[in-house]
């Protein structure tokens, strides 16, 4: 039986980290949170020598273990914590070699902890470039550890580095400084009152305004309420800690890191210049956008078309080959379209996630947030605010998670409060599917007008969040202050295999989490659109040839008018004739009604909702697209999806609170059910008001 060790890599943000995890792990890994908070969690396995199997723990970035947010604390729990099941047989602290001296500040606190601790310096490909030599001999010897020089880009140490970890019980633990020094008085009193305790580890206790909420409370409770000082006399404390490390790290280098400038061929203060211009930033930015929505078109058109012939031969096929039954109808009518409404859209947002994770790996998307902090600050919030609006992009809930990082309560309940406004991943199978029936092919210089339609959507979407964010700022009187700090990485390359393991990740994320809902509500919705009440439902057949008697229609035009009569008359038909009124002003049908209520689990589920609809009782399985192009406008006549039913719909989604899993995180990080009921509220009523003025416009 093999033995399994576990890893925690740690280390500040943009050093790396997650490629390493990459490189360790591959497709072994997960994602969830840690448990009890909105924390993203990623762990994976990674086989190393002699059999031996290590749980690798990839924690959040932090530069040091004095903690002020959620993500931060969540090391210094697993850190400070023993009866943990993920606590550490070995820290893995991974460090950029462009920014030795910050990162070490970490790895010198991490030893106080008496933990085994191993160094990895990341990117040495850039090593001549930047005209960097170390002496890693002398290194190790200084820093009491051993060291990796890998670079993930190249693959390179990779072996050593799995190497050292299996070796964890030769790594030292002993610290690289003596902390008491800062105040040999106070730590002998702690020692004396805590006798059998690590002294570093009561200073981290005793010194983070954190909620240890994972720690045994008997053990540090009292060691907590050891002060002793007062608080301003502990951060001085902090402060001399924080001169003393530096001191000694300053002192390692001198002699083990050397740097030559004249070697370095920096290219970086030429690009910030250009890409966080007043102007041409913006400009650059508006293009790079333009650029990515217009491949989404061009690029995914083909799978599409292909995935939704697929779907429509298959549902056909299906019908033809297995007897008649509910079984058959089931998986004809219900399961396969409304499958098929989603996974014909795995190509645009496998794209899309590809565009935002090398805008990410690339170092660009921090100079967005640099170049947007000039605009939030205008509406009340700080370029750190971006982060989110922008993530939200591919999901809101991540985005609302990501708030954890603004310091400012005001701040970052504004942006949890306006982050669903952005157009989410969910969104885009409805605009795309919307767009396509209503919005002509044809170009403008170069664009296609559906390619301009949803990027306008996605500019509606974060305007329409800047300005409520600007209205939220007046209203709530929260008194708070904050700056913005926000490191700038290097521009670099994007790592093939970081970019094509955060697709998969993603679009399997997506895919796999809508479509236990859409199977459910699939087969719900099949039930109900198969099954009714009364002689209206039961005598479908007879009323209807009774009807048409005179007019001797072909066998296959009855048996559609016996579908739809009995559709009509089911029960989710009876259910979206009672909410028809509502929305007969903003151009939609019975059908249309029921996609809005099954989509209020999931945006996305709209689809294939009308796909699931559309498609029972029908023996000639068409393609999605045209059984919706074909639908008529039971009051105005006509085609139901015209420009002016088509933008109703699409402005409707893109201000609805149409996602109850988004409700629920907003609950969470709130820790209220006050503001995720104002936001269903107000979006909702929003979004019916612009509809209808938009449909009542252009009708």
């Amino acid at each position: 039986m093999s033995k399994q060790i576990n890893v925690a890599l740690i280390g500040n943000p943009n050093t790396g980290k997650t490629s390493v995890f990459n490189a360790l792990t591959g497709l072994n890994q997960k994602v969830g949170n840690y448990p009890g908070i909105t924390v993203e969690k990623k762990q994976g396995i990674c086989k190393l020598p002699r059999g031996v199997k290590a749980h690798i723990i990839d924690l959040p970035g932090t530069y040091s273990l004095n903690a002020s947010s959620l993500d931060e604390n969540v090391v210094i729990e697993l850190l400070l914590n023993k009866n943990d099941k993920d606590f550490p047989d070995i820290a893995v602290v991974v460090t950029d070699v462009e920014n030795l001296k910050r990162n070490l500040l970490l790895f010198t606190q991490i030893k106080d902890l008496e933990i085994p601790t191993l160094l990895v310096i990341n990117m040495a490909d850039r090593m001549s470039y930047k005209g960097i030599s170390l002496d890693i001999d002398y290194l190790e010897e200084k820093l009491n550890t051993k060291i990796a020089l890998i670079s993930t880009r190249k693959n390179q140490g990779i072996d050593k580095l799995k190497q050292l970890i299996s070796n964890y019980k030769d790594v030292s633990i002993e610290p690289c400084i003596d902390t008491t020094q800062i105040d040999v008085n106070y730590f002998e009193n702690l020692k004396n009152a805590f006798p059998n305790q690590l002294l570093y580890k009561l200073w981290l206790v005793i010194t983070q305004d954190v909620n240890f909420g994972k720690t045994d409370r008997n053990e540090i409770d009292p060691v907590a309420n050891f002060k002793t000082k007062s608080k301003a006399d502990l951060k001085r404390l902090q402060q001399k800690e924080t001169i003393k490390r530096y001191q000694f790290i300053n002192a390692a280098l001198d002699q083990g890191q050397s740097i030559d400038l004249s070697q370095a061929k920096d290219l970086r203060i030429k690009l910030d210049r250009i890409l966080t211009h007043k102007v041409w930033g913006y400009v650059i930015f508006g293009i790079i956008l333009l650029t990515i929505f217009q491949a989404i078109y061009d690029w995914s058109s083909v799978p599409m078309d292909f995935i939704d012939g697929l779907f429509a031969s298959l549902s056909e096929w299906t019908k033809n080959q297995l007897p008649h039954g509910a079984f058959t109808s089931l998986l004809a009518e219900g399961i396969i379209p409304g499958l098929g409404g989603i996974i014909i859209f795995i190509p645009q947002i496998a794209f899309l996630f590809l565009f935002i994770a090398v805008l990410e790996e690339s170092g660009y998307m921090s100079r967005v947030v640099f170049l947007m902090d000039r605009i939030m600050r205008r509406f009340g919030l700080s370029g750190k605010s971006v982060v989110p609006l922008i993530s939200g992009t591919a999901c809101a809930i991540p985005a609302i998670m990501a708030t954890r990082n603004i310091e400012s309560w005001k701040e970052r309940l504004i942006t949890i409060l306006v982050t669903p406004f952005t157009t989410c991943s969910a969104r885009l199978p409805v605009y795309l599917i919307i767009i396509a029936l209503v919005i002509p092919e044809g170009r403008f210089i170069g664009l296609s007008y559906q390619a301009l339609t949803l990027m306008l959507l996605y500019l509606i979407g974060f305007g329409t969040a800047i300005i409520s964010a600007y209205i939220l700022n007046r209203i709530l009187k929260i008194r708070s202050k904050t700056f913005f700090v926000i490191e700038m990485p290097n521009y670099k390359l994007p790592l093939f295999k970081n970019v094509a393991l955060t697709v998969i990740e993603k679009t399997k994320a997506f895919i796999f989490g809508a479509g236990k809902i859409i199977l459910a509500i699939s087969i719900i919705l099949w039930f109900l659109a198969s099954y009714g009440p009364g002689e209206q439902f039961n005598n479908a057949e007879e009323i209807v040839k009774k009807e048409f008697a005179s007019e001797n229609l072909p066998t296959e035009i009855l048996q559609q008018k016996i579908a739809s009569h009995k559709l009509e008359h089911s029960f989710i038909g009876i259910a979206g004739h009672a909410i028809e009124p509502t929305i007969r002003p903003l151009g939609y049908d019975w059908k249309i009604g029921i996609a809005l209520i099954s989509s209020f689990a999931a945006r996305e589920v709209f689809v294939g909702t009308l796909a699931t609809i559309y498609s029972v009782g029908s023996d000639d399985e068409d393609t999605i697209k045209n059984r919706m192009a074909g639908e008529v406008n039971p009051v105005l006549g006509g085609p139901l999806f015209t420009i002016a039913s088509g933008i109703s719909l699409l402005l409707f989604y893109a201000f609805a609170m149409q996602c109850m899993s988004t409700l629920a995180i907003v609950k969470k990080e709130t820790n209220s059910w006050k503001w995720p009921i104002l936001q269903l509220v107000i979006m909702t009523a929003f979004a019916y008001i612009v509809a209808l003025i938009a449909f009542q416009f252009l009708k």
